[in-house]
């Protein structure tokens, strides 16, 4: 292998591990949003945790924060909870730095 190919066979496996932290911690962040949003409808509990799952799930198949946001303001709107656009934004930025937080804690242990 010339050193061009080994160097390029590091800058791709420097990219696929980056960008399976960052997917990671997209993962994280869905959960923790889904489970502050099933605080703010009153589910505790195993029903918390099935919600935060249903988010999750649900960024998965779509791939997006607006399919995220969307699917928290259409379950919160249809429960009559009252909710603040820019709190909901807010909260996933927030979200994400503390699930990056937590991501790379647990790489480094």
């Amino acid at each position: 292998m010339t050193q061009f190919d080994e160097r390029e066979h590091a800058f791709e496996s420097a990219f696929a591990h980056n960008e399976e932290l960052r997917f990671k911690a997209m993962a994280r962040r869905n959960k923790l949003i889904g489970l502050w949003a099933a605080g703010a409808l009153g589910k505790t509990g195993e029903d918390a945790i099935e919600y935060a799952k249903t988010v999750v799930t649900a960024a998965l198949a779509h791939g997006s924060d607006d399919d995220v946001y969307e699917k928290l303001t259409t379950d919160l709107k249809a429960a009559g909870v009252a909710y603040d656009d820019g709190e909901i934004r807010d909260k996933l930025r927030l979200l994400m730095r503390e699930a990056r937080d937590q991501i790379m804690t647990e790489v480094k242990d």
